[in-house]
């Protein structure tokens, strides 16, 4: 049984992400490289540094900061090892032994972004684009960045190893702004705060401890074999392992992002106070909702405001209070309201935010019923799938551009909720409905057993992720547009993921005979300089 490493808590600062600066800049568009690269990191005072990989050489990666409808243009560069650190399973799907370990390919999550440039999970290439996978199709994405202001994140995506890939360090903020952000007045500048919170284990060495096979006596297993999703015994937040933060007796705006493979977080202040959520996954909510804690699952982000206005001299605990959270794991960081307040808070705490486009559900021209189901692989480890297929199977969820439909998700697979995550689109919860799970295994029929209940007040915005537990019919609304081309809806759990619970969503364009507008995707140029 592996020792767990004991380290002191709140006793680094917490860093703060740099933000990028592009290599060129016109009046509508910018250019950026990024290297992905291996590294060593402190990650805590006590331990030694920390191999990884991460963008431009930093844990979590630089910041972008883009406005809204700048067409951003990024060469990701890739100057990885040949292999990797962490333990690579050759029998999953995407990850055989033929194919090269340092692959990558970078994912926008969140993003309204052409396919070519979406980081489809077949779409890597290695070091100086010596290997390319079977769906490459450029060196340089672009994204249009026509959403509203939001907290979107980049990160990696490679078929079979997104998991060992973001667990290694491959993860930063992308953040857009407009002008109605401008307006609200929120605390910006070092009063505005990323918060990347992960989950990591550590050898004695500091080193990065991934398990090579799952905690069982099963024999017959590859080697290394696939674990199970599994909860690392650390938190770190911007890379540091339960990191303090000094404080003004003021309003601080926090966008927190859960980049954990998959751990659930439950997030409470020890003082009890509230926090404000002003945004979610897609941006600005209408009304500013108070909270005292909530969920926030892989892949999800939650903008914040709190206000430590009346606590001055007091350190305060960032908790997370999930259920099955070890103790260990009940920490997350340390405020401490210590320094004196530099000028009057002259920032606001707006309660109307700016109305959201709700997609009525007469809209929907189709609603699909998908199902996750728990099966076993060849090997006897557990197969979670979605809809009952693999990811090699026929593409089923075929929509035409700009088309409303309703997907209501099934879950009867018995553990935690599983994050489900579409590309392409922002979309609206709708509901989630108790349904009698063993006569749906019986014969199919969906037989509900209670109302259905609206989504938690911090999910009423625009989402990409869903929290999706079993038990429940979770009902989504999206358009699926504006562009065309192969896209994915996946499980977050990245262990499920790399595991075949990820499938292609394929948005294709009306008839020919049909009028219709181009296709934005054909209209995106290249910057002048290119």
């Amino acid at each position: 049984m592996r020792e767990k490493i004991k380290l002191q808590k709140f006793v680094d600062k917490l860093p703060i992400p740099n933000t990028l600066s592009p290599k060129m800049r016109s009046n509508y568009s910018s250019y950026y490289e990024v290297t992905m690269k291996e590294f060593s990191q402190k990650l805590h005072r006590d331990l030694g540094p920390t191999r990884l990989w991460g963008y431009d050489g930093t844990f979590p990666g630089p910041t972008f900061e883009v406005r809204k409808n700048e067409t951003v243009f990024v060469k990701w560069i890739n100057d990885l090892p040949n292999k990797h650190f962490l333990p690579v399973d050759t029998t999953i799907h995407g990850s055989e032994i033929t194919l090269p370990e340092g692959r990558s390919v970078v994912h926008l999550h969140g993003g309204r972004t052409p396919a070519h440039s979406d980081g489809y999970p077949e779409a890597w290439f290695t070091r100086n684009f010596q290997e390319t996978g079977p769906l490459f199709e450029r060196e340089v994405y672009s994204y249009p960045n026509i959403e509203r202001a939001t907290t979107l994140w980049y990160h990696d995506h490679t078929v079979g190893i997104t998991r060992l890939n973001i667990y290694a360090g491959l993860a930063g903020f992308y953040l857009i702004r407009d002008n109605h952000e401008q307006f609200l007045n929120l605390p910006k500048g070092k009063y505005e705060i990323p918060l990347l919170i992960v989950d990591r284990s550590f050898n004695p060495d500091g080193s990065l401890y991934y398990p090579s096979t799952p905690d069982q006596k099963d024999k017959g297993l590859p080697y290394p074999s696939l674990v199970p999703p599994f909860d690392a015994d650390t938190i770190l937040v911007n890379g540091k392992v339960y990191p303090y933060l000094d404080v003004e007796p003021r309003k601080y705006r926090f966008r927190i992002l859960n980049a954990s493979n998959s751990r659930i977080l439950t997030l409470k202040m020890e003082s009890n106070q509230p926090f404000y959520q002003i945004g979610t996954d897609g941006g600005f909510l209408e009304t500013t909702v108070v909270l005292n804690e909530f969920i926030i699952m892989s892949a999800e982000r939650v903008d914040v405001i709190i206000d430590f206005s009346q606590y001055y001299g007091q350190t305060i605990i960032l908790k997370n209070v999930t259920k099955s959270a070890s103790v260990e794991t009940t920490d997350v960081m340390q405020f401490r309201v210590t320094v004196p307040l530099r000028s009057i808070d002259t920032s606001s705490l707006p309660f109307y935010l700016g109305k959201i486009e709700r997609l009525p559900i007469s809209m929907a021209k189709r609603t699909r019923d998908l199902t996750l189901v728990r099966t076993k692989d060849q090997y006897g480890r557990s197969l979670n799938l979605l809809a009952g297929k693999m990811w090699i199977d026929r593409i089923s969820e075929r929509i035409e551009v700009n088309t409303v439909e309703i997907w209501r998700i099934i879950n009867i697979i018995d553990d935690d909720p599983h994050p489900i995550h579409l590309h392409l689109v922002d979309f609206q919860i709708l509901n989630r409905q108790p349904f009698d799970v063993s006569q749906f295994q019986k014969n199919g029929t969906l037989i509900f057993t209670g109302p259905p209940t609206p989504p938690n007040p911090y999910e009423m915005g625009l989402k990409d992720t869903v929290q999706t537990p079993f038990g429940y019919v979770t009902s989504i609304i999206a358009r699926f547009g504006p562009f065309t081309g192969r896209y994915v809806w996946h499980c977050h759990m990245l262990e499920h993921e790399d595991h075949e619970m990820m499938r292609p969503i394929e948005v294709f364009d009306v008839p020919l005979t049909t009028t219709t507008t181009t296709p934005i995707i054909s209209r995106l140029p290249y910057p002048p300089w290119m």
